[in-house]
């Protein structure tokens, strides 16, 4: 290696190269810890269930439905993701109702709702409820017990009140 330099990085090359990753990480840093403080880090979901009730079933109806009032008091969102029940015959289905025109409606089918981080979901005849199996020689006031199954949240069991619809108000 006759008359060949060999490349040395000098001192504020190395400097140079070297800062701009630790700046970058510093930075990253000083925003999560912002974000933490502030109290957005995530929290868990915290779900409550209250307010449930299910419809007397009219005539010989082979369904009915059933309402609950769903709160996420929790930094994350949750998805409900099915309703059971060993008071009925068969799980409830998750089902969203629509008014296509006067007097007319359409019943959907979902397979999981959102429930956001700090809201609230209020089930209702005239949007979300769970459809389940009617059951005979059932009356106003009976209760009826549930367990709501949620992503994160896991089971929430709670009662429902047999009500006749439009005693409740809606």
């Amino acid at each position: 290696m006759t008359g060949q330099q060999v490349w040395r990085p000098t001192r504020r090359r190395l400097t140079d190269t070297l800062l701009a990753p630790v700046a970058v990480c510093g930075l990253a840093l000083g925003g999560l810890s912002t974000w933490t403080a502030y109290g957005n880090a995530g929290s868990p979901a915290r779900i409550t269930v209250t307010g449930g009730r299910v419809y007397l079933p009219y005539g010989d109806a082979a369904d009915t439905a059933a309402f609950f009032r769903i709160t996420n008091n929790g930094g994350s969102a949750d998805r409900l993701l099915k309703v059971t029940s060993r008071a009925v015959d068969g799980d409830g289905t998750l089902s969203r109702h629509r008014m296509t025109g006067t007097r007319s409606a359409s019943a959907q089918t979902v397979a999981s709702v959102a429930v956001p981080d700090g809201g609230t979901l209020a089930m209702s005849p005239y949007g979300l409820d769970v459809t389940v199996p009617a059951k005979a020689g059932r009356q106003a006031g009976d209760l009826v017990s549930f367990t709501l199954h949620f992503e994160r949240g896991g089971a929430v069991e709670t009662l429902a009140v047999v009500v006749r619809p439009g005693q409740d108000g809606t």
